[in-house]
């Protein structure tokens, strides 16, 4: 079992939201676009076959899909690129934040001034990092008995299994994420989501505190900027 981030339950909920959805499929069209450059095969680029589950997560159309991945040779359009940002919030909060921009200058300064803003300060690279680790992550959806839906995933081998408040967390090593996903649906449960992600190792308790709500409104206007992909943060 494993700490959980409240961060992660609160950014489901808002991605969940249908009136986000259009600038969802931006961001991940963004993000595939990106992926598919180190190739164009979801079977064999992890980070592709992540991003692609995503999309049809959110119902996005299989040509929106297939355009943007045709998109990764660069013809007719900007550059792009993966950047990522770490830094702290009030109370400690380290962040870290993943964005796809075709313009580095700009999305730096812009997320620096979100960062400033938000009583929080945009770090170097490395500075945050460290307490956080790569990892696979699948949400699935509860069953009537969730105490013993987590002991069934646990005989399926998998070690990082926590019951929250609107699914189950499972955590895999990166390489592993997929072979697990099929296990868990083999035993017939419901995958909500299956992605790549920074796992916090410690978590920063914030429970209700006024620097809580402060690092979370940071998070929230971060998660918001149109650049930005994916929000990551060790708030307990």
């Amino acid at each position: 079992m494993s700490g959980h981030s409240k961060w992660s339950t609160i950014k489901r909920q808002k991605e969940a939201n249908d009136s986000k959805r259009g600038q969802m499929f931006s961001k991940i069209a963004r993000a595939i676009t990106l992926a598919a450059r180190t190739g164009p095969n979801p079977d064999t680029n992890l980070q592709l076959r992540a991003l692609v589950e995503k999309a049809r997560q959110y119902n996005m159309p299989k040509d929106n899909i297939g355009r943007a991945i045709s998109r990764a040779d660069g013809a007719g359009g900007k550059t792009i690129e993966n950047v990522v940002y770490e830094g702290y919030g009030p109370g400690g909060v380290a962040i870290i934040v993943e964005a796809v921009t075709d313009n580095k200058n700009r999305t730096a300064q812009e997320v620096k001034n979100i960062f400033e803003r938000g009583g929080g300060s945009l770090g170097t690279p490395g500075s945050v990092s460290f307490q956080f680790q790569h990892a696979g992550q699948i949400f699935v959806e509860k069953k009537k008995n969730p105490e013993e839906q987590a002991l069934e995933i646990i005989d399926l081998g998998v070690e990082d299994v926590e019951i929250v408040e609107d699914g189950i967390e499972v955590h895999t090593k990166p390489d592993d994420l997929f072979k697990t996903k099929e296990k868990i649906e083999q035993a017939g449960m419901a995958i909500k989501s299956a992605e790549l992600v920074f796992k916090p190792k410690i978590l920063v308790p914030t429970s209700d505190s006024t620097s809580g709500q402060q690092a979370l409104r940071l998070l929230e206007n971060l998660d918001e900027h149109d650049d930005v992909q994916r929000v990551y943060a060790n708030m307990g």
